[in-house]
């Protein structure tokens, strides 16, 4: 009986971990996705840079608060 909650308490903690794990990599590459680009349309049209910029910032920055919003849910399931 104990062995087996303690089976299913180390299975919540993997999946815990492994779903903050998953928003961690989705974060990165969407970030990196968008660096690429903004660097993509910089050098299209400098011009605007300043303006792409600050849309990069913006966008990256709510990908990361959904990324730890991931990471914190994920660890709330476990306890």
């Amino acid at each position: 009986m104990i062995s087996t909650l303690l089976a299913i308490e180390g299975i919540a903690k993997f999946g815990a971990a492994v779903g903050a794990g998953l928003a961690a990599i989705g974060a990165g590459i969407g970030i990196g996705r968008i660096g690429g680009q903004a660097m993509d349309a910089m050098a299209r049209q400098p011009e605007v840079m300043n303006k792409l910029f600050t849309n990069m910032i913006v966008a990256a920055a709510l990908i990361e608060g959904v990324a730890l919003f991931a990471a914190v849910i994920a660890f709330l399931c476990v306890g």
